[in-house]
């Protein structure tokens, strides 16, 4: 008998826009390897960009927050398997699902974690410095009641991993670690010779991206090009807003692209990736795409996090730089690299070479149990598993009403008009 997953997206999934889309879709084709049948329900608005999920076998369907009409289309589909897109699908559905479908293994997707990128957010704008988060934050303890409250969390960084284990204590058995696909090498990628100009990409939705490229533009782009005028900086990303298409400056060899229809085939006609990450979480998939197509690139702690262990960062192909842009000695670091990396043959050809070994590091930390199968495994012993989750009836004590009664008062205000809309519609 196939089990079938009901996936309840924050957003359509969008591959070709972020990281986060080709996670979605990579849990989507893993569910359907293992022989599921897949369902996927949003309550996002449509999109241009979105996979057509019907071409690949997924149903889809809109569905609306804070309604129980979602209550009575989940119980006719009666999934085994739900997984929610993030904390925030959590909130506000896992209360539903448990009402309709007690039964259902119920999976959170973390994609990262928002509340350790917010973190270190407040902490570049406080001082500069992302080691500084405070990870005791109320953001924090929503995300972390979310995964408690979940029979399983998908996590997608090694780093994340440890975090979630040895600092927030949530119990091993409660996480599972589903790194990101690096997706296949691509061979014959041209030579050093063939490549030219710099590039950055990013989804512009996504403030670590926003930020990195103000980064570039007022402060390490200017004297990178004084030491090589002829070079170009190529800022390629999902959705730019007219703020950042206002930075587009061809005398300054900065240009705004905008969307690219594929990435591979703007990293293998570069010949630098730079990605000056000041904050964020999870996995920087234009780091993994640069090293697939064996392009070397330039980045921070924070880029490489989750890819190569703190203690290797010598085996990065490029450069790993400081956070802290506000130091002087941080942008000549990043002028360096970028110059040596551009204008070097063999620095270019060394660290080109390092991207297929730093590909296998990253991989060798994949499961020995796939996705589907763990949990096709976790539906066969769901009583058992819970009745080891103390922490998580606690939770669910605590904060099942909160959650629900909020979403029907909502629900409520919405289907009863006031007084002066009864009086209009009178009229």
């Amino acid at each position: 008998m196939n089990l079938h997953v009901a996936i309840i997206g924050y957003v359509w999934p969008e591959p070709k826009s972020s990281a986060a889309g080709q996670n979605m879709l990579s849990i989507i084709h893993s569910c359907q390897a293992a022989g599921y049948q897949v369902s996927f329900f949003t309550a996002a608005t449509d999109s241009a960009h979105k996979v057509d999920l019907a071409a690949i076998g997924v149903t889809s369907y809109d569905i609306a927050l804070n309604c129980s009409s979602f209550n009575t289309r989940i119980a006719e589909l009666n999934p085994d398997i739900v997984i929610f897109d993030r904390y925030m699908t959590e909130e506000q559905f896992s209360w539903r699902v448990k009402e309709a479908c007690p039964h259902a293994l119920r999976v959170l997707n973390t994609e990262d974690l928002h509340s350790l990128r917010q973190a270190r957010h407040e902490a570049v704008k406080s001082n500069g410095d992302a080691m500084t988060a405070n990870l005791n934050n109320e953001l924090a303890q929503r995300e972390i009641a979310a995964m408690l409250r979940s029979d399983i969390t998908l996590v997608i960084s090694q780093y994340e991993m440890a975090l979630l284990k040895d600092f927030y204590r949530v119990p091993a058995s409660q996480l599972y670690y589903h790194p990101l696909v690096t997706g296949a090498i691509v061979r014959n990628t041209p030579s050093f010779e063939a490549r030219a100009h710099f590039v950055h990409i990013g989804n512009f939705r996504h403030a670590p991206n926003w930020d990195a490229v103000l980064q570039l533009k007022q402060h390490i782009w200017p004297e990178i090009r004084r030491a090589l005028p002829q070079a170009q900086l190529h800022i390629y990303g999902a959705y730019p807003p007219k703020k950042a298409t206002q930075l587009h400056n061809e005398k300054q060899g900065f240009l705004v692209k905008g969307w690219a229809d594929s990435v591979e085939e703007v990293m293998v006609n570069a010949r630098v990736l730079i990605a000056p990450l000041r904050f964020g979480a999870g996995i920087k998939g234009k780091l993994l795409d640069a090293m697939r197509c064996a392009t070397p690139s330039i980045t921070t702690w924070i880029g490489a996090e989750g890819i190569v262990d703190d203690n290797l960062h010598n085996v990065w192909p490029g450069a790993i730089c400081d956070d802290n842009l506000n130091d002087p000695d941080t942008i000549d670091d990043y002028v360096r690299h970028a110059v040596a990396l551009y204008t070097q043959k063999s620095c270019w050809q060394e660290a080109s070479q390092k991207t297929a070994s730093c590909l296998d590091q990253f991989d060798q930390h994949k499961p020995q149990v796939d996705l589907g199968t763990h949990l096709k495994q976790l539906t066969t012993i769901l009583a058992q598993h819970r009745q080891g989750l103390f922490m998580q009836g606690l939770v669910w004590h605590h904060t099942l009403n909160a959650t629900k009664y909020m979403s029907q008062w909502i629900e409520a205000k919405n289907r009863t008009p006031l007084p002066n809309e009864e009086h209009h519609s009178a009229k």
